[in-house]
């Protein structure tokens, strides 16, 4: 079970890294900065209301992180599950807002395929634990 804690825990940095990369090029997009700027992000009002959602969205895979390697095996594999999903359906609906920059199509590309690949991999973990605890037990002998 470590190392499937190991493994989640693995993709989930690397999404946050891929984040956290893809909004820095932002603050360096001088069409975007003009937006951030004005207060706006693709139309969208840049408020208090806006920066705790995206707090709390983001929160999503750094929480993963420790969860990943904290809980037990059913609330891992679902935490999981539920947390990429979610990851993998804002960042479709992300796509629709504005018009996205090739740099941002890119690092959402990578980061769907980081979410989907964990969700692909904490529902398969399931088929994984059944296979073991269905396995004939063998006796040992000293």
């Amino acid at each position: 079970m470590n190392g499937m804690k190991s493994k989640l825990t693995t993709i989930w940095i690397f999404a946050m890294l891929n984040y956290l990369y893809c909004d820095l090029l932002g603050l360096l997009d001088p069409n975007l900065l003009k937006q951030y700027l004005a207060g706006t992000a693709n139309g969208i009002e840049i408020s208090q209301t806006f920066l705790l959602g995206s707090a709390v969205l983001m929160e999503i895979p750094i929480a993963m992180v420790l969860l990943s390697r904290l809980l037990g095996y059913r609330a891992n594999r679902w935490a999981n599950i539920v947390a990429g999903a979610t990851m993998t359906v804002v960042q479709i609906g992300s796509l629709f807002l504005g018009t996205p920059t090739l740099y941002y199509v890119f690092f959402s590309v990578i980061e769907m395929a980081a979410t989907v690949s964990i969700v692909w991999i904490a529902w398969k973990w399931a088929s994984d634990e059944r296979a073991v605890s269905m396995a004939p037990k063998v006796a040992v002998s000293h």
